[in-house]
């Protein structure tokens, strides 16, 4: 299993995890209040338009989402959210792109220097891996909405390049490019995804053993714990049968 496929982003990997319900909207919330000081009119803002249909994915109460676009115009407290990524190498030389959202600079990149460190892990510069990356448009969309050829028709005539259908879901993938008229094409015939944004898609995968897994994935976790933290990707490839005995309960 590649690591972009497992780990491709927070939201996706918890949502359905109840006990990291409130982390995950706190995570939500600081997008939407990100993407409202732009605008606070989701039909004429992408950004808080995608937001807010993420908040609704994982049963995020109303009054969480008017309060978080409400901080964002400015209407409650004046907490400003600087988007941050830091790169380094995790255990066995793997690739990790890490995105944040956070108030306070020097402590997100203290916890982050640390969780790498503690993990076997290294903490770059800045583009010391992205390169081995691209920023592609990613949507996902429930298998609900449409059966895995309508997606697929669909999605080609928008623009997409590729669609991944499981039994949950319609993975949809652009160019970065064309990420806003796939975006408002799909939205129109499907309404609001689950998920859209911009993610970063490994060009090659590093192959991983048990041993480095372990800490690989420990350092993965602990970086999607922290608050500050919105998405993790990473070029790892972990063999199915390991991946299932480390993640069993």
């Amino acid at each position: 299993m590649a690591g972009h496929s497992q780990f491709k982003n927070i939201m996706h990997r918890k949502g359905a995890q109840d006990a990291k319900r409130a982390k995950l909207f706190t995570k939500i919330a600081r997008e939407i209040t990100t993407a409202a000081k732009i605008s606070d009119d989701p039909s004429s803002n992408p950004r808080l338009r995608a937001a807010i249909a993420l908040g609704r994915a994982n049963n995020m109460p109303n009054d969480n989402i008017n309060r978080a676009i409400k901080k964002g115009t400015g209407g409650d407290g004046d907490t400003d959210y600087v988007e941050m990524r830091y790169e380094g190498y995790g255990p066995g030389g793997v690739a990790v792109i890490v995105e944040a959202l956070t108030d306070n600079r020097n402590r997100t990149a203290a916890e982050v220097r640390a969780a790498f460190s503690k993990h076997g892990g290294s903490l770059g510069e800045t583009n010391s891996v992205s390169f081995m990356f691209d920023r592609i448009g990613q949507l996902i969309y429930p298998v609900k909405v449409a059966d895995t050829d309508a997606m697929f028709e669909a999605a080609l005539e928008a623009g997409a390049e590729n669609v991944e259908s499981s039994e949950e879901t319609h993975e949809v993938t652009c160019s970065q490019e064309d990420f806003a008229a796939v975006r408002d094409a799909l939205e129109e015939k499907f309404g609001a995804p689950q998920q859209a944004g911009l993610v970063w898609r490994p060009q090659n995968s590093t192959p991983v053993d048990e041993e480095k897994a372990t800490s690989l994935l420990k350092l993965i976790d602990v970086l999607e714990d922290n608050d500050d933290v919105q998405s993790v990707a990473a070029n790892f490839e972990i063999p199915d049968d390991v991946m299932e005995k480390l993640t069993a309960a």
